[in-house]
């Protein structure tokens, strides 16, 4: 029996494009460790979003959880895409992997803090740790993959610039705000484009499509124990109990319908050229930041239904309708091109995200919105069933 190449436990091995073919290719537990500790950071921001929500400083609140899961989002992304065409599970390629997780944790640490305050001073050393890492493995691949060495050493020298000018912006007294951080923020983004362009690395579709749906799933699990927290804190001070159970089986509801609905795409079907997979990989952040909003909403829905909160009902509403609605609608523009649908079908979606909106002004908003997705869910199964015969 021939052993695989990639098998894990060796001490030092090349590190060289893996075929984009490779039969068998899946998440490895190093990888879903990685995913774990992101996880940590996900729920931090998660809270803190809450926190700012209940306490009436929702547009403060939203707008530091937008800039707190970017760099997040695009930390594990570009670990995620740099793993499928190069993971060679070796000792370096392991400790690397493993300051990249110190990174994760660091950045953390200090996600409540950039959330509240605005001091992204954590956050950012925590990035810079977890991208520098990235450089070294970069680097790494330019000496031995000589074929895509140009493509390496852009995405090393992005990666550099780019952490020097974090650094500097978190450096400075008056650190530009908004601004600033958008003008980084493309930068990064636009690194992957310029790199790519030299000679495209080998991502597996398989292995990319299985490592999103993983971490789709552990945000939407994230946000169903937030919810539950938040339940059970409710339920045990007896206070509003019958409106505690609505805002819990909608939430229940919904979460349910949002896996169903991602989990129905065949999304290794979208990843079919370097364009396509890179729209899919970006507009992954609309997914994995509304996934868990959700979490945060229910947990500040519960808070208002209990009494607590400066909240109205309706903006207690669209705190949680509307990462719901940015849900359904990424997942939609994700998938709708790869999939010929009837008329019908394409609808469906566009009018369950008006539905949703419109339960915002609903006395029960929350319960609403989990039989809507719900009718969402099983009209799509009536159509599909219409459709195959």
């Amino acid at each position: 029996m021939t052993q695989s190449p990639y098998a894990p436990g060796a001490v030092y091995r090349p590190m060289l494009a893996r075929h984009a073919g490779e039969e068998h290719r899946t998440a490895t537990a190093l990888e879903l460790f990685f995913d774990l500790c992101f996880v940590a950071a996900v729920a931090r921001a998660s809270s803190a979003l809450e926190h700012e929500i209940v306490a009436g400083r929702a547009g403060h609140g939203l707008l530091g959880y937008a800039l707190v899961f970017f760099a997040i989002w695009w930390a594990w992304m570009n670990f995620t895409w740099f793993a499928s065409a190069y993971d060679t599970d070796d000792v370096p390629y392991r400790l690397l992997t493993l300051v990249q997780i110190s990174g994760a944790l660091l950045l953390s640490a200090g996600a409540a803090e950039a959330l509240e305050h605005g001091d992204f001073t954590v956050i950012t050393w925590g990035y810079a740790v977890m991208r520098l890492a990235m450089v070294s493995q970069w680097l790494r691949a330019a000496c031995t993959d000589r074929e895509r060495r140009r493509s390496a050493l852009r995405y090393a020298l992005g990666i550099l610039v780019l952490q020097i000018g974090w650094l500097a912006r978190a450096a400075l007294s008056h650190d530009g705000g908004v601004a600033s951080f958008t003008v980084l923020a493309a930068g990064e983004l636009l690194v992957p484009v310029w790199a790519e362009r030299a000679g495209g690395t080998t991502w597996h579709p398989h292995h990319i499509a299985e490592r999103y749906g993983l971490f789709t799933l552990i945000v939407l699990g994230e946000s169903v124990m937030a919810a539950g927290l938040a339940v059970g804190a409710a339920l045990e001070t007896h206070e509003e109990t019958g409106a505690v159970l609505s805002v819990a089986l909608g939430g229940v509801l919904t979460v349910f319908a949002l896996w169903w609905l991602y989990f129905a795409q065949d999304a290794p079907r979208r990843l079919r050229t370097q364009t396509t997979a890179m729209l899919w990989g970006y507009g992954h952040y609309g997914v994995f930041a509304a996934a868990a909003a959700v979490g945060a909403a229910l947990a500040v829905n519960v808070a208002h239904v209990t009494g607590h909160g400066a909240l109205t009902d309706v903006r207690a509403a669209a705190v949680y309708t509307v990462p719901v609605a940015l849900f359904i609608t990424c997942v939609w523009l994700l998938h709708r091109r790869v999939v010929r649908l009837s008329a019908a079908a394409d609808l469906l979606a566009p009018l369950a995200v008006a539905a949703v909106l419109a339960a915002t002004f609903t006395t029960f908003a929350v319960l609403c919105t989990g039989f809507i997705t719900s009718l969402l869910i099983g009209l799509s199964l009536v159509l599909a069933r219409r459709g195959n015969r």
